[in-house]
């Protein structure tokens, strides 16, 4: 099979207080609690996984809740809006469900011809309910509340805001596959045609806006993916070939990782398909206990009396 990149595998972004985040992402948005593991590099604060039942890539948004955080600053050099695919006839649905739950929204507008309803988390990350203008097959995740009639579906797109967006398109370009199908004021779209969904990045161009802070309500870095790790390879050596400075691969239990900064100051990963969540919890308990890399295991006790304790 041709080395593909194939879309959108993750977003990671940084929450404060664990119970309010996962309340938040299962209990208001409907989404699967897929995997409640640790911060690699910092076994003592957790990571959290949502996406649909398996955890699709395409589907996965994670968290590191830092807990008494301080907020960050949406600006240049980061990605700052998260767009999710919803059916049509749903947004109704889902404005009268953010009133009933004190969610900070506006109302739905319009852009590149689709509907979308922006509305904001308890720590202030922007996100967007997308009506595609693309049929979208995904089966979402379901919950008593949310049923599958207005459930999301997975992510639509993810936005950058850039001083100059020049360089960071031509990593999406000329690095990625991605051709650029529609501009709107200062906003460009591009998509990959490898896949049909999770497969858009908007750039917003804003010469002379403040640079972004990441901390609590933004975005960490965003996850491209790709099949294994022999198409991780291939593109860690054209990203090299640029000049720019990319990781080793990176073992993360449940995929593979490369990371580096494009040159718009976005932290990138490139992460795997393989080997997926159930690698050490069968599909019908993702999420239901705390997993540990293996490195960690002999410290399993010191850090989950550690850990905040979800109910």
């Amino acid at each position: 099979m041709e080395d593909t990149l194939l879309g959108l595998h993750h977003i990671t972004a940084i929450a404060g207080y664990a119970q309010r985040n996962f309340n938040f992402y299962t209990k208001i948005l409907g989404l699967r609690f897929i995997k409640k593991t640790v911060n690699f590099d910092d076994p003592n604060t957790y990571h959290f996984y949502f996406g649909d039942e398996g955890g699709s890539p395409g589907t996965i948004l994670t968290f590191f809740p830092w807990g008494a955080t301080t907020p960050g600053r949406r600006g240049t050099g980061m990605a700052t809006e998260i767009g999710y695919s919803v059916p049509e006839g749903s947004l109704e649905f889902w404005q009268k469900r953010f009133v009933d739950h004190n969610v900070i929204y506006n109302k739905p507008t319009q852009r590149f011809g689709e509907t979308y309803l922006p509305f904001l988390d308890p720590d202030g990350l922007k996100l967007e309910l997308i009506v595609s203008k693309t049929a979208d097959e995904r089966k979402p995740w379901e919950t008593n509340e949310v049923t599958a009639a207005v459930a999301t579906k997975g992510f639509h797109n993810v936005t950058l805001t850039l001083e100059n967006i020049k360089d960071t398109a031509e990593i999406l370009t000329d690095v990625f596959g991605y051709q650029l199908i529609d501009q709107h004021v200062n906003r460009y779209r591009f998509a990959t045609s490898a896949v049909e969904n999770a497969n858009l990045v908007d750039l917003v161009e804003v010469p002379g806006e403040g640079r972004g802070h990441v901390a609590g309500g933004t975005i960490h870095h965003v996850a491209f993916r790709v099949r294994d790790e022999a198409v991780q390879k291939h593109f860690q050596e054209k990203i090299a070939a640029r000049g720019l400075q990319v990781t080793e691969q990176i073992d993360r239990n449940y995929f593979h990782s490369i990371y580096f900064r494009e040159p718009g100051g976005v932290l990138f990963e490139i992460a795997t398909d393989n080997p997926g969540f159930t690698v050490d919890e069968p599909l019908s308990e993702l999420g239901t206990h705390l997993k540990l890399p293996a490195q960690y295991e002999p410290r399993r006790a010191q850090i989950e009396g550690q850990l905040p304790v979800l109910v």
